[in-house]
Formats: C-alpha cells, structure tokens, sequence
C-alpha cells in the first residue's frame, strides 16, 4: 500500500541513492509512495538525480506522477517520449489534469493526445482547451453526473449503482434540463435521506451558486473561500453546463497565486526551479538586478547632487541610510497591505479615500515619534542640534511619502496592467530614496550653506 512521504523516508532515499541501492529505490517509487510523494521526491533532487529518478518510473505509473510536477519538468520530461509513450502515459489522467498538462506543449503534441482519444474525451478536452488556463473553463473538469428534475429519487439512486465508480470529489448530482441548462444541484447528503417516491424537483436546490467559465481562477478561488465550498457548476453561454470545479483545484490556484506573491517580491518567476540549472537561473536574476542597478544609479545621481556639503559636514554621510531605510520599511509595510487587499477583492474606488488618508495618518504618526528618538540620539552622537533638526525632518517627509506611494502605487500599476507584486517593490524603493536623500541633503544644504 502507497503511503506518504515523510522527512525520514525522503532521507532514507536519499541515503539509498547515494549508496547505490536503485532497486530499492525503484521499489519505493512504484509501490511504496504516493505518485504526488515521488513528483515531491523528484522536484527535491538536483537535475541528474532528477533523470535518473524518472527513468525509475513505471510506465503505468508516469502519468500519475506528471500531473504533479512543475509545469517546466512536466515538458521537458514529456519532449523526451515518442507519441505511443506519451499516450500511453496521460490516456488515465483526468480531463482537467490533462488539459493542465498539454497546454504548456506544442500543437503537434496535443494533436497526437487528441487523435488516441475516443470522440466523447476529446470533445471534453477540446472544450477545456478552448478556455484560457487561468480561467474557470480551463480549471474545469468536464466528468460531471447529471440527472432530470422530474425523476424520481428511486430512479436516481438506480442510476448512481448503474456507474462502477463516481467521479472523485462528487458531492452533488447537478440536476438539468435537457437542453444541459443548468437547473439546481442535488447534494449526496439529501438524496440519500429523501423518500425515494418523490421527485428530484421537490428535494433539489435551486438558489446554488454558478460559475461563468470565463471567470479567472483567483475569482474563482474566492468564491470557494467565501461560501465554503467543495464543488461548483460551471455554466457556458444560456446557463448550459459545462463542467464542474472541485476544491482540489482551487487549492492549486491558491497555492499559486501564493507562490506568485511571495517570488514577484524578489523580482523572480513564480515558477522558478529550486534545482534549475546556473547558467538558466543566472539569466532569470540578471533581468532585475539590472532594473535595481538603475534604481541605485538615480539615488547615487541624487546624492551626488549634494556632494559639497556631505564634504563640509561628515555627519550627514553616517546618517543619510537611516532616512532611506526608514522611509523603505514603511513604505514596505503599507505596499503589502495593499496588495493583499487588492489580491482579496477589498480594495475599491469607494474606500480608497479612506485608506489614503489613514495611511498618511499612520506615517505622520510614526514619522514624528521616530523623528524625535533619531533626533535625540543624532544630537548625542554628533554634539549638534542641527543635524538632530534636519534628520527629524527628513524622517517625516519621507514616511509621508512611503505611506503616500506605497498606497498609490499598487492601484496605478494595476491600472496600467503591471503586477503590484513584481514591480511595487522596486519602484517604492527608489522613490523612498530619493524623497529620503533629497529631503535630508537638500535641508541639510539649506542650513549649513
């Protein structure tokens, strides 16, 4: 029996691997894991491992083991295989799994998958494939259980012991016209409990929620969060269903637009490979410590602007990073609030006044009160009122404005169809900068002139 992978077995295979016991190895892989365990064991591996670990495989457990692994090793992995592999491989995955798969391939790739199939699969899967993969009819699944209205519940049960197996994460009969437009659903839980004499029409629910199949993912992925959901009908043009979305997809979106989040901050794709190769990891880093090197040239330009009197007063020199990592860490602060909320649906035109003015609060707030401790200890450190004066002041523009350009910043690039998370934080970088140099020098300049 498959079981799963824990940290000591992840070490033991390791350990094995390394000294040299393959078939145990092998052994484990097809009958000891789980297929999702043996993708995690694979991703976990350096690229050599990887290929030595896949050809561990067995061909019938292949396609199980694809679906989970990273878009970029599913292809390579299935550019290696003639088409009779490859078919053999994906012919017992799921319509949504497989659609998922064959979108990152070649045309010349989906034709063969779609050829080996029998014309009610590829009608399925032609029709997942019609949608953007980031949308509700790409994240569909199509194996759905319909049922009439005026049925019977008797009939219905009868016809569920007709099917050897129902589809996975069934929770509900979705009940149609027979047109296929979408009717009610008709939840397990109620079919079983009902009088058998009666019709589906007197026990089915009516008031449920649809999904258009044009809806994105991440929508998607909020209205299972919202209503609590396990499965969810989605409708095509005149309410006809289409298909069906399960939590085991939505958990996917989830997890993705996680990762998305959390790597855009770093300026790194969110597909990026743990063990991808330095020569390919190098080139996806260079594209943003380029972009960064540009932002560091105009903060360098400002201060070069003021070099006379960083000259005259040293003071300002061991001071100057003080400014701009305070106005960086607030900004910081206020630009991830705000993309969160964006990512949930909570930020709006009518409430954007609102957090406006409560972030420009904040960064008065806070800029006053560490203006103060940094003034005091400034005036300590370099015996001069002056320089505690002109820092202070320095603190406070430019947490005002980290609090000004980390809440506008999101909604503007967003706008302009730029991803928050990939962009926010270099731009809000710079801009806390040159507002921290140009506010502390310039001041500085004014005084000590």
């Amino acid at each position: 029996m498959a079981q799963a992978l824990n940290h000591s077995q992840l070490e033991y295979l390791n350990a094995a691997l390394s000294s040299g016991e393959l078939q145990q190895v092998r052994r484990m892989m097809n009958g000891g894991l789980k297929p999702a365990d043996v993708a995690h064991l694979i991703e976990s591996s350096p690229p050599k491992i990887r290929t030595l670990l896949w050809n561990m495989v067995d061909q019938d457990n292949e396609g199980e083991v694809l679906q989970y692994l990273s878009f970029d090793l599913q292809e390579s992995f299935l550019r290696e295989m003639n088409a009779e592999e490859l078919i053999a491989a994906v012919e017992h995955l799921d319509i949504d799994d497989l659609a998922d798969m064959l979108q990152h391939l070649p045309s010349t790739i989906i034709s063969e998958v779609l050829r080996s199939m029998d014309q009610q699969d590829r009608e399925r899967l032609e029709q997942v494939l019609s949608y953007p993969e980031d949308s509700a009819g790409g994240l569909m699944n199509t194996d759905t259980i319909t049922v009439r209205a005026d049925i019977s519940i008797d009939t219905a049960l009868r016809y569920l012991r007709w099917h050897s197996e129902i589809p996975a994460m069934t929770d509900s009969l979705f009940v149609v016209s027979r047109k296929d437009v979408f009717i009610g659903i008709l939840p397990l839980t109620r079919l079983l409990v009902s009088d058998p004499n009666i019709s589906i029409r007197e026990v089915m629910i009516t008031d449920t929620i649809t999904i258009p199949a044009t809806m994105p993912d991440t929508e998607v992925a909020k209205l299972f969060e919202r209503h609590d959901l396990v499965s969810a009908p989605v409708v095509g043009d005149d309410n006809v269903l289409l298909g069906r979305i399960t939590i085991d997809d939505v958990v996917d979106v989830i997890r993705e637009e996680s990762d998305h989040s959390l790597m855009s901050m770093a300026g790194l794709d969110d597909d990026a490979d743990t063990f991808s190769p330095t020569l390919k990891t190098a080139r996806r880093r260079a594209v943003w410590l380029g972009i960064n090197l540009i932002t560091a040239f105009i903060a360098s330009a400002v201060i070069g602007m003021f070099e006379a009197t960083i000259q005259k007063v040293v003071a300002l020199a061991v001071l100057m990073p003080i400014v701009a990592s305070m106005g960086g860490i607030a900004g910081s602060q206020t630009l991830t609030l705000m993309i969160r909320g964006q990512a949930l649906g909570q930020v709006e035109r009518s409430n954007m006044g609102w957090l406006l003015n409560r972030e420009l609060l904040v960064g008065l707030l806070n800029g006053a009160l560490w203006a103060i401790v940094i003034a005091c200890l400034a005036m300590l450190w370099f015996k001069d009122i002056t320089i505690g004066l002109i820092i202070a002041s320095a603190i406070i523009i430019n947490l005002i404005a980290a609090a000004l350009s980390g809440t506008m910043l999101p909604l503007l690039l967003k706008a302009w169809g730029i991803d928050p998370a990939l962009a926010g934080s270099v731009i809000l970088t710079t801009i806390t900068d040159v507002v921290g140099f140009m506010s502390f020098l310039g001041l500085a300049t004014i005084f000590y002139a």
